[in-house]
């Protein structure tokens, strides 16, 4: 489910602790925690409803102005209306952990065998290969950075979103750059030598 930026930022502000979605079955359960730009939001109710049943309160709740302008925001979708509880549940564990500058010898072997993996499961070796090339050109346009790597744009984008789950590397506004976690891994090097 994705959350536009008015319902993060009041979500963030604690603004809003409610949102409608229109789909044809539920896209979240109860208890899942989104990542955000905000960090973790929290789903904390779903509940199919109907645009009748909702109140003016739960258009404020939802960050609506008033319950006409809700009703307008219903009249461009089609589906079951679905109330959602949302509530601020952290910061994102891969922002936490991409700012670690020192790495454990666990963790590194860990890491290394995890690149062994992705490594093996993929038509090529590209773990250490990506992660330097980010490192060596931060900030870079991810359509020369692919071309680089000699792969479409949209699997190059793929493979850096595994190394920002690993806390690896970061977004930026154009490109990406190398986290303090991913310095750290570099300065370990690679099992084989790399």
């Amino acid at each position: 489910m994705l959350l536009d930026k008015r319902e993060l930022a009041g979500i963030e502000a604690g603004r809003i602790s409610l949102v409608f979605r229109t789909w044809q079955s539920p896209r979240v359960r109860v208890g899942t925690r989104l990542r955000t730009p905000i960090g973790l939001v929290g789903i904390t109710g779903i509940e199919p409803t109907s645009r009748e049943t909702v109140t003016e309160d739960d258009a404020l709740r939802a960050g609506h102005p008033s319950l006409a302008e809700l009703h307008r925001w219903f009249d461009d979708r089609a589906g079951t209306v679905y109330r959602i509880g949302v509530k601020p549940a952290g910061p994102d564990p891969r922002v936490v952990l991409r700012q670690r500058a020192e790495l454990t010898p666990e963790e590194v072997a860990d890491l290394r065998t995890r690149f062994r993996r992705m490594d093996r499961k993929a038509d090529r070796s590209w773990t250490w290969q990506t992660l330097r090339l980010i490192a060596d050109n931060p900030g870079r346009v991810s359509t020369e950075l692919a071309e680089a790597m000699g792969l479409p744009r949209k699997y190059f984008k793929q493979r850096v979103r595994r190394l920002k789950e690993l806390g690896l590397t970061e977004s930026l506004r154009v490109g990406y750059r190398v986290s303090p976690r991913g310095e750290a891994l570099l300065r370990a090097g690679s099992a084989e030598g790399e």
